[in-house]
């Protein structure tokens, strides 16, 4: 669809602010039950230097596993947890019980 090319292309810009509108406008999707666009856009920005970035990434990816799938949530995590910057995990596993929390940030 084209929202989809939209974000896509809003997520490869050079622009702060476009990135992070790519991210946050994922939430429609969310809303919907769906979460693949969020965990795709997702990779794309793991490497993004800014902090901002990282909060708007973790951020959406709580709200997927909150209103979407934890499961999901979780298998995204197992397969990046390693690679994403602390913040973006951080808020990614903002409302998992402390074990869980405990675990996502020693990988």
């Amino acid at each position: 669809p084209k929202e989809i090319k939209i974000l896509d292309k809003l997520a490869a810009s050079k622009d702060l602010w476009e990135k992070r509108i790519a991210m946050i406008a994922t939430f429609a999707f969310i809303q919907k039950g769906k979460d693949a666009l969020t965990h795709k856009i997702a990779v794309k920005l793991m490497n993004d230097k800014h902090d901002l970035i990282h909060k708007a990434v973790g951020w959406m990816l709580r709200e997927a596993g909150k209103k979407v799938s934890l499961e999901k949530e979780k298998k995204f995590l197992d397969k990046y947890a390693h690679k994403m910057p602390r913040t973006m995990l951080r808020y990614a596993i903002e409302l998992f019980p402390q074990e869980v929390r405990k675990y996502y940030l020693s990988k």
